[in-house]
């Protein structure tokens, strides 16, 4: 299989931490992608020109995190990271559809950035911050719930919150939040949370 990467992507992370979860890491070959290269080939595997895009063995390219990890999630015997169906399922489908949200509206704030200063608009920075203060704290009051293990779900608020400490740190997100900090701590010292970490490419 073949992954189109940015090592700052937070859906990106996403799927290599899935990877490395399911012990299918060594079964990818990361293409590093910079999706805002004019000079990109990124829209050969994913039309909408994003990453992740995931091209599986039979050439068949899988694009949007979600998805990736679902796909991901089906190659392997082990424990899956998404329930088969019922009220487990649902409750990380959501999960991971409230770390998603986090996280396009982080993604959103350092689109807005990349645009002349006077063509900024800090009305999009105040709406965008909101809503991820919103969901944080909804995900404080429902902080005992995540348990201990990585699922779809756990997985999507590591790499939410990781990002924010990656981009935002001076936002404090755990200001108020003491049980959703303390999650993460534990949940950011698994062996794939740290192999995955962001960092600026070099």
């Amino acid at each position: 299989m073949k992954l189109r990467f940015s090592p700052t992507s937070p859906f990106v992370r996403k799927v290599t931490v899935a990877l490395h979860e399911t012990g299918q890491m060594d079964n990818v070959e990361l293409v590093t992608t910079d999706v805002w290269n004019p000079a990109t080939d990124i829209a050969a595997d994913n039309p909408v020109g994003k990453v992740p895009a995931l091209v599986a063995d039979d050439g068949t390219a899988y694009v949007e995190s979600a998805m990736i990890c679902e796909y991901v999630d089906s190659l392997h015997g082990g424990r899956k990271l998404f329930p088969a169906s019922g009220p487990e399922r649902w409750h990380v489908l959501r999960l991971q559809a409230l770390a998603d949200g986090v996280i396009s509206a982080a993604v959103d704030r350092i689109i807005e950035t990349r645009r002349p200063a006077d063509k900024q608009w800090d009305g999009w920075h105040e709406r965008r911050s909101a809503a991820i203060a919103r969901t944080l704290d909804l995900l404080e009051k429902e902080a005992g719930t995540l348990g201990d293990e990585a699922n779809g779900g756990t997985i999507a608020i590591g790499c939410a919150l990781g990002y924010l400490d990656f981009r935002f740190d001076a936002d404090k997100w755990r200001g108020g939040r003491p049980k959703l900090a303390a999650w993460y701590e534990k949940f950011a010292a698994r062996p794939a949370m740290v192999a995955t970490a962001p960092k600026m490419p070099t």
